[in-house]
């Protein structure tokens, strides 16, 4: 393979989705929706060699809205408000590694996007608000049908996310 680069470009689709319970809530719900990585039980699957049914089985087990949370950044408060920051937020990293497998035999580099960002933070008038940029734009700048597909996919696993947290599902998400 020669050396060089190449430009992709796409036109992200931020999601500001403005959530009518305190942060505190929406933040507990969310995180009950979306458990943790259990770093430990995937990784005694690598260690035993496991076939590909075992992890589909566990993701299945353990993601019970079809994600995971992969990392979170904690609050964030306690380091901005040194800069006299009052908000609340938290950022996280959100995905399904088996989702993402169907893509990553296409290009190892739709890792870039997966898994996904989430930002949960406060709203001035007390309620919370969710923001996420839409799947299928990312991973449909790849021009491989097959992982625009898979992206489209999490398009609409985000919108089933959405709707088992009671909160609006943007236009255009789940089609």
């Amino acid at each position: 393979m020669e050396q060089g680069w190449a430009e992709r470009g796409y036109q992200a689709r931020r999601l500001d989705i403005a959530i009518d319970r305190s942060y505190a809530d929406f933040r507990r719900q969310y995180e009950q929706a979306v458990p943790p990585y259990d770093a430990a039980a995937f990784n005694a699957l690598v260690a035993r060699d496991a076939p590909w049914d075992d992890v589909l089985a566990l993701m299945r087990d353990r993601a019970p809205h079809g994600f995971l949370i992969y990392w979170s950044s904690g609050d964030l408060r306690p380091m901005m408000s040194l800069a006299g920051d009052p908000g609340q937020c938290v950022e996280y990293l959100m995905g399904n590694h088996t989702i993402a497998e169907r893509m990553f035999r296409h290009d190892p580099a739709v890792m870039l996007y997966a898994p996904l960002r989430t930002v949960i933070s406060d709203r001035p008038d007390g309620g919370a608000r969710f923001v996420i940029e839409q799947p299928s734009r990312a991973f449909g700048s790849f021009g491989v049908d097959a992982i625009h597909e898979v992206g489209r996919e999490l398009d609409r696993e985000v919108a089933d996310l959405l709707t088992h947290l009671t909160v609006p599902v943007p236009a255009g998400l789940a089609d």
